[in-house]
């Protein structure tokens, strides 16, 4: 089987804002296939530690394969690599408190994932309904779509997906039912709600991802990390995180600005950093990628913050 495709979105910025240092400690809270952390390895070096977490082992698997390759490329100059195949909001309960120099999140749905249809996450591939990160534990996309309330369907699609015709779409899936794939699903969302002029998505685009975000808890799980990241970081450590849609983004924003309220940290981008035109040329799916990127305070930049307000 070839390996995925898979292009790290807005990667020269991650690097840029994560500062990462020869010897340092760094936290990939969402490994998939890679991309980032292996460009995060080199420039640890050998005395350098890079511990990656993700909840899908298939794709732990491969990434573990492309580490394999660079330390054959790199020697001694390959940090140590540790890999935790669980959820990133349980980083907390196997990193040291004050032990990083810097944390990456990319929130973003892996190329590994939307490509593969028995993982059924997209609709341009016919597959079951799952779309389950984690495909070990939780309830299936199948069961969600298939048992829940049509209310509770209908305001989980507005809510998680931003999509107006909510209600005529649950009214849809429950006279459909059951439904168990994701061809299925996607004819269902685009007879109750056919295109819209002018709007270049698919009409099931939002219905897939208010699906793909309930099952997965996934705001629960930025909310996890965000509540943890402070406490975790080193004085001058950096938290660096993608978001690709406005429900992950306004976690994120809100989460930078009352720390920086607080004085604990810096924000270091005032707007998010999005791509150039040409990496959305070569990367479709970086056009909806937005960077935040912030910096803990140690003890001298406080008092002096402190200083400045008195």
């Amino acid at each position: 089987m070839s390996e995925p495709t898979h292009i790290p979105v807005l990667l020269e910025q991650t690097l840029e804002y994560l500062n990462v240092r020869p010897g340092g400690v760094v936290v990939d809270a969402t490994l998939g296939l890679g991309g980032h952390s292996s460009e995060i390895a080199k420039r640890l070096g050998g005395a350098g530690k890079l511990i990656c977490f993700d909840r899908d082992e298939q794709a732990m698997a491969q990434a573990k394969a492309r580490f394999e390759r660079l330390a054959a490329e790199l020697g001694a100059e390959m940090p140590e690599v540790i890999f935790h195949p669980r959820a990133f909001s349980e980083a907390k309960e196997v990193i040291a408190a004050g032990s990083l120099d810097g944390l990456l999140a990319d929130f973003g749905v892996s190329s590994l994932q939307l490509d593969e249809a028995h993982r059924g996450f997209s609709f341009r591939h016919d597959g079951p309904l799952d779309m389950r990160m984690d495909r070990s534990r939780g309830e299936s996309a199948e069961q969600v779509v298939n048992q829940e309330d049509e209310n509770v369907l209908a305001d989980l699609i507005y809510e998680y997906g931003d999509e107006r015709r909510s209600r005529r779409i649950a009214r849809a899936i429950v006279r459909a039912r059951p439904i168990s794939t994701t061809a299925e699903l996607a004819r269902v969302v685009s007879s109750a709600a056919p295109p819209i002029y002018g709007e270049k998505i698919h009409p099931a685009t939002r219905t897939f991802q208010a699906i793909r975000i309930r099952v997965n808890d996934e705001l629960g799980e930025i909310r996890s990390l965000l509540s943890s990241a402070g406490s975790l970081l080193k004085p001058g450590g950096r938290l660096v995180l993608i978001s690709f849609h406005s429900l992950e983004d306004r976690l994120v924003k809100d989460a930078f600005k009352e720390w920086k309220d607080a004085t604990s940290f810096e924000v270091l981008t005032k707007k998010p950093v999005i791509a150039e035109e040409q990496e959305m040329l070569r990367n479709p799916r970086s056009r909806s990628a937005k960077l935040r990127a912030a910096e803990k305070l140690g003890p001298e930049h406080l008092r002096r913050r402190q200083q400045r307000r008195m």
